[in-house]
């Protein structure tokens, strides 16, 4: 049987993963695709592109094709003797033995008939290709990201002229982002990729989510965080204050004898989550002194100095 070098016609190492055989392959099948080709062999060239894609995109038919060897391009060669036997059977050939395909075949027939699929299938046959995946950053407020909203994406989208040339087109996409998205998620956004060639599906979009920082909430997940500043009197005492949300205020209870750093759980008042539920806002305490005190103030804080027993260095003294 003839040989053919399916890696060399891709252009890709015979380590290749499946991501580079696929890239290769719609780069190539852009280049050489017969509606928008210039070059002088477009068609056999596609053709032979789509052949050497439907053996290595394959694991069952890889592992076939590699367990042949390494020939050059077009040497009259056979299998290794045992080839058929572990290949053939199980693919509806199981009749045929070590000495099978010693004529002159062409490596497509070859494994149409092992592996089920179109006998010559390299040979006319239009492989259907799926368009071109698209990636963009979409930045949030993080009001927008609670609730939900559209955002109108201006790309400069990957594509391929008629010589195979790779160019960025501009083109925009409106998407709808669901609510309760979450710094650093991925979305993917299906059919609003590139278009796809010959039948094959549109490619998607994927989304890489960013929120813009926000003056009040530090968001974790779906779970927020607030600073709540407090003064001394109203973290040794204790107190009752309002506090924002993303849905508006609401009261929270200080205890008496509360700490900076101390964090005081709103149940359900943070992000929206997948299931419906929501996260929840965690007030972070910081006890703040004044920066200016009136003579009245000053001899207050002198006279609660001298009564009170407090020592927050207690613990020096242990050691």
């Amino acid at each position: 049987m003839k040989y053919k070098d399916y890696y060399q016609i891709l252009g890709v190492a015979r380590g290749a993963t499946e991501d580079e055989i696929k890239k290769a392959y719609r780069r190539l099948a852009h280049k050489y695709h017969p509606d928008v080709s210039k070059e002088p062999n477009a068609e056999e060239r596609f053709k032979e592109i789509g052949e050497a894609y439907e053996v290595l995109k394959d694991k069952e038919k890889r592992a076939a094709y590699d367990r042949l060897g390494q020939h050059r391009p077009g040497e009259d060669f056979r299998p290794p003797p045992d080839w058929a036997e572990q290949f053939a059977r199980g693919f509806g050939r199981g009749g045929f033995g070590a000495g099978a395909y010693t004529e002159e075949v062409d490596l497509s027939d070859l494994f149409g008939d092992l592996f089920g699929t179109a006998r010559g299938a390299g040979r006319g046959a239009k492989f259907a290709m799926p368009g071109q995946d698209y990636e963009a950053v979409v930045q949030l407020p993080l009001e927008d990201a609670a609730r939900g909203t559209e955002v109108s994406l201006d790309l400069n989208v990957p594509e391929y002229d008629a010589e195979g040339m790779p160019r960025r087109t501009p083109k925009t996409i409106k998407v709808r982002i669901p609510k309760g998205v979450t710094d650093g998620q991925k979305l993917r956004v299906p059919g609003k990729g590139g278009p796809g060639m010959n039948g094959g599906p549109p490619g998607a979009l994927y989304l890489d989510i960013k929120l813009r920082p926000h003056p009040l909430f530090q968001p974790s997940g779906h779970d927020l965080y607030l600073e709540v500043p407090v003064t001394p009197t109203e973290a040794a005492l204790g107190t009752a204050i309002e506090v924002p949300t993303l849905e508006g205020r609401v009261r929270l209870k200080i205890p008496a004898g509360a700490r900076s750093g101390q964090k005081l759980r709103l149940a359900g008042k943070g992000l929206p989550t997948p299931d419906g539920a929501h996260g929840d806002l965690y007030a972070v305490v910081q006890v703040v002194t004044p920066s200016t005190l009136t003579p009245k103030e000053r001899e207050l804080y002198e006279q609660l100095g001298r009564l009170s027993t407090f020592n927050p260095r207690e613990h020096f003294d242990r050691r």
